[in-house]
């Protein structure tokens, strides 16, 4: 498993953001996709909410790559 380190800018980011700004997905219809699909966890709790708005503290997984969320 691979963890990434994200620092936070502000409250919060939205999921779809998340993954493209770590580089596990291209685009944002690749991170709508996968949302839609149930393959995108967080605090391990499957999310299917696209704008979810992830905030310091959490854990969001998707494949073997997880990402803690710090502050900036």
């Amino acid at each position: 498993m691979i963890t990434l380190a994200f620092a936070l800018d502000g409250d919060y980011i939205e999921l779809k953001s998340l993954l493209k700004l770590t580089d596990l997905v291209s685009s944002g219809g690749e991170a709508k996709v996968v949302i839609d699909e149930g393959l995108v966890t967080v605090d391990g709790q499957v999310e299917t909410r696209k704008a979810c708005k992830i905030r310091l503290g959490q854990v969001v997984q998707f494949g073997e790559t997880r990402i803690l969320i710090e502050a900036a």
